[in-house]
């Protein structure tokens, strides 16, 4: 009997605790980058480029070796992350034009939504990339642009509409483009040329950097861009000074006074193309413009540590440190990063990068900061960036919505460096085509797998039945197939493909071109 007294004394105190957790709940931060690989920060390996602030989160934080993005492009990451759901699910859910409707139902609730309708005041700070408006009237680039950010959960957003690549090359704020001048209105097209602005096709004295065909449309900032714009000259952005901008931005919703918690979804545009650094940070690794681009997200990051630490917010703050997908040094523009990259491994010990089913293109750096509550450390849990949002909801003890989050999976215990364990197994999506793994084996059906090297070139492996497998401990390069070995593996992973997506298991070689956003 008092053996079951003490048990239910000891449980009534662990519900009190976790009572107070929830009733002080913490700020959350996602700092996203964009195209940063597994390799590229010092805390995992990287030499060729200092990140202080980032390896000092780590140091002080949880630091992942087996963290994933859902997809090794950038719209389906960003996606899957705020809608716990995999994108390979929606259509829609590709590389995006710059005026691409909204692929998020505003009826499905998104991590942003959930916090706001549970008390958080809800940001979003830079690359937005998941389209505007709807797909059944023409937007207006000159009014107010909505469906957007706002209605499907953040209260405040400055963002660009899709990538620094791609026109509208203008900032938008709450949903109206930043300082435009009504007599000179902004009109996008994807199909032709609008307007008489110079191209990089046109004009190419008039570039400061090098393009490929697709990126060569209307030149902004002296860059040529993907697509066709005209108007909004007041309102064009300078590229060196994206960073500031958007660093000032989120500076700022942190340090407004609030009775609340907040979540800021804080989307760098570094180490994306065209990589424009200001000239505080030029030259400010051996590796130019893409390892100076990393040099500017880690300074960002201390910046944003700085502002947490200075309003008394970052004991009881949950930092969030990873990317969208694997790195990529040549995507359209000569900025010197293939010939300058010397021995530097973007991806790490990984095969591939941005684009591909190999390792290099979804496992991404992953760090946990949060003073209050997560231990430094080290941990082999296996997790996806679509499990943020079913975690964060058992975080703050709220269920999420019967229509939301369907992919996602409560891992909070492996977030939180409690539990070594995490997911059973990863879905990793590239260009519509799947791959997986569990434990250290990984499975690739067949299809065809593409690393890019070059302007239009890939290095292409075709891949037959009945797929590839590998053992990721022994094999982390993905180069000795053990499919004729071990067909029992083979048939247990692909079995788990044919419950999810039966049709991404046999999926066509040839990918459309509009996958890759050409």
């Amino acid at each position: 009997m008092m053996q079951r007294t003490i048990a239910s004394v000891i449980a009534a105190v662990g519900m009190c605790a976790l009572g107070a957790l929830a009733a002080e709940k913490p700020n959350i931060v996602i700092i996203y980058g964009d195209d940063i690989g597994y390799g590229d920060f010092g805390c995992y390996g990287a030499t060729a480029v200092d990140t202080p602030n980032v390896d000092r989160l780590a140091a002080n934080g949880l630091r992942f070796l087996s963290a994933y993005c859902s997809a090794a492009t950038c719209t389906p990451s960003r996606y899957s992350l705020l809608t716990g759901e995999y994108a390979f699910r929606n259509k829609s859910a590709r590389i995006l034009p710059g005026n691409a409707p909204l692929i998020i139902d505003p009826k499905r609730p998104t991590i942003a939504a959930f916090l706001r309708d549970n008390g958080y005041a809800t940001a979003l700070v830079g690359k937005w990339h998941l389209g505007l408006g709807t797909a059944d009237q023409p937007l207006d680039w000159n009014g107010v642009i909505r469906p957007g950010p706002r209605e499907v959960g953040f209260e405040y957003s400055f963002h660009m509409a899709a990538t620094a690549d791609r026109v509208p090359s203008v900032y938008i704020e709450n949903g109206r483009i930043v300082n435009l001048d009504p007599s000179d209105p902004v009109e996008v097209s994807y199909e032709k040329q609008v307007g008489q602005d110079p191209t990089g096709i046109s004009h190419p004295q008039l570039l400061r950097m090098q393009a490929d065909e697709q990126h060569s449309g209307t030149i902004v900032n002296g860059i040529s861009r993907i697509g066709w714009m005209s108007g909004g000259r007041s309102a064009r952005f300078k590229d060196e000074d994206m960073a500031d901008t958007y660093l000032n931005k989120a500076v700022e919703f942190i340090k407004q006074p609030r009775k609340k918690p907040f979540f800021l979804y804080y989307a760098l545009n570094e180490c994306h193309v065209p990589r424009v650094v200001h000239p505080r940070f030029q030259g400010a690794t051996s590796l130019g413009p893409r390892g100076d681009a990393i040099a500017v997200f880690d300074w960002c990051v201390g910046r944003i540590v700085e502002a947490l630490k200075a309003t008394g917010q970052l004991e009881n703050t949950l930092i969030i440190v990873s990317s969208d997908n694997g790195p990529v040094l040549f995507d359209g523009y000569w900025d010197g990063a293939l010939e300058r990259n010397g021995d530097h491994k973007p991806a790490g010990p990984w095969r591939g990068g941005k684009y591909s089913r190999w390792e290099g293109g979804t496992r991404m750096p992953f760090i946990v900061h949060w003073p209050a509550r997560v231990k430094p450390g080290i941990s082999e849990a296996l997790i996806s960036q679509v499990d943020l949002y079913a975690s964060i909801a058992a975080l703050i003890g709220r269920p999420m919505p019967a229509n939301a989050g369907r992919d996602s999976k409560n891992v909070l215990p492996a977030l939180l460096g409690e539990s070594d364990h995490g997911r059973d197994y990863i879905i990793e999506e590239a260009l519509a085509q799947l791959a997986i793994r569990k434990g250290n084996w990984k499975y690739i059906p067949p299809g065809v797998v593409r690393v890019r090297r070059g302007v239009g070139k890939f290095d292409i492996t075709e891949v037959e039945e009945p797929g590839l497998l590998f053992h990721l401990a022994e094999d982390p390069g993905e180069t000795r197939d053990l499919a004729a070995q071990y067909p029992h593996i083979v048939a247990e992973l692909r079995g788990i493909l044919n419950q999810i997506a039966p049709d991404k298991v046999s999926a066509p070689k040839e990918v459309d071109k509009k996958q890759l956003g050409f």
